[in-house]
């Protein structure tokens, strides 16, 4: 139960960031997408099935305040969750270059299928000009935060791990 409510208040919080704080922040309008970092660490630390949980949860959460079509950014999100989940078995805390791969092709997944499924089905044809002006800065940035967010992340899962292993041993 301790580790849905603080999964929560993390969706939550990092949401509430991305949409205020980096808002503001913005460069050229750009924005980190701290929901793909959330939804990627979480598969990759957690394993396919949270990733998914998590990217349903922060897809819909994207869906209901922003999205011209509810379910796409979770249909999306929870495919990349459950993608970075089938990392979990080669993962290494310690290392963080795997992370930052995964959470650089996740954002980039991300932002070629959001360019597909909403401007290529309109017939809006500009994909060098998407790419270069909104994919790559927002690529760049979001892995210039995932430096900060990353590490946050890992610590509160090893912190609710110890939590969960004491009460284990206490229950036996």
């Amino acid at each position: 139960m301790r580790r849905v409510l603080i999964s929560g208040i993390l969706v939550i919080l990092c949401f509430v960031l991305q949409t205020t704080v980096f808002k503001g922040i913005a460069f050229g309008g750009i924005v980190p997408n701290l929901m793909i970092i959330l939804t990627a660490s979480f598969g990759l630390i957690r394993g396919e099935r949270t990733g998914l949980i998590f990217g349903f949860f922060c897809g819909l959460l994207c869906d209901i305040f922003f999205g011209s079509v509810i379910g796409l950014n979770a249909m999306i999100y929870m495919y990349i969750g459950y993608a970075n989940g089938k990392f979990n078995r080669i993962f290494f805390p310690e290392n963080i270059k795997l992370p930052m791969a995964l959470i650089l092709v996740s954002d980039l997944v991300y932002s070629f299928a959001y360019y597909v499924i909403l401007f290529l089905m309109r017939r809006r044809f500009h994909f060098t000009y998407y790419f270069v002006h909104i994919i790559l800065p927002e690529t760049v940035y979001t892995i210039l935060v995932t430096l900060i967010l990353y590490p946050f992340v890992l610590w509160i899962n090893r912190k609710l791990e110890d939590v969960e292993l004491r009460s284990a041993r206490k229950f036996v």
